[in-house]
């Protein structure tokens, strides 16, 4: 139905959705709501929305922090294509920078966030054919699935992030039935981060991993 009328409320915001990306989904508010917790309310600050999309969680963040800027990236122009309009659409050309590409190709070595933030793809390929068919058959598959075991973008920014996270900067990451302790164990194990939290959504499914780069010395 989002397809047919070209929009989707999320946020409170009316976005344009086409099947060139994702309709956003109630449950990634969880993700945008504790994504706007960590960045500074007080401070100019950076976040970055990895697998953008339609821009949702992009736009979100800045017009709730009108001192925030940020890049939002994905490896698919089209999608870029309806990120552009909405950002356009919410007048936020200025403060949110669209990029083509993953997290490695589009980021210069020195640039560093509060946020990073991303509802990247995360089902298993043995799920694909199982999903319902609103989604399946219409729904860009590239946005949908992830290997095998649906962890294989997740674990590439669990172990990029802190390249480009400031020191005590905050990463957060929606993720798929059965992801919540493969997910918190990559993080634990891994020094440079100091913290890790699981957050469950309205229906009390776990559904975003938050956590937090070490302080400076």
């Amino acid at each position: 139905m989002a397809y047919l009328v070209g929009k989707r409320e999320f946020f409170s915001m009316e976005f344009e959705v086409d099947p060139r990306v994702l309709i956003p989904r109630p449950e990634t508010e969880v993700l945008a709501s504790r994504a706007l917790a960590y960045l500074p309310k007080d401070r100019p600050s950076r976040f970055l929305d990895i697998g953008t999309g339609s821009g949702a969680i992009a736009i979100v963040l800045a017009s709730h922090r009108p001192s925030a800027t940020g890049v939002a990236i994905d490896i698919s122009p089209d999608a870029l294509n309806v990120a552009q309009q909405n950002v356009a659409r919410h007048h936020l050309s200025d403060r949110i920078e669209l990029r083509t590409g993953g997290m490695l190709a589009t980021l210069a070595r020195d640039e560093h966030f509060d946020v990073i933030a991303s509802n990247p793809p995360y089902v298993r390929e043995s799920e694909y054919a199982s999903l319902p068919k609103d989604v399946r058959d219409f729904e860009p598959r590239q946005a949908l699935v992830a290997g095998a075991d649906g962890l294989f973008v997740l674990a590439d920014i669990v172990e990029h992030a802190p390249e480009y996270l400031l020191p005590g900067g905050s990463l957060l990451l929606e993720f798929g039935i059965d992801h919540a302790q493969p997910m918190k164990d990559r993080v634990l194990a891994d020094p440079r981060y100091l913290s890790c939290e699981i957050v469950a959504d309205d229906t009390r499914t776990p559904r975003v991993l938050v956590a937090k780069t070490r302080p400076s010395p």
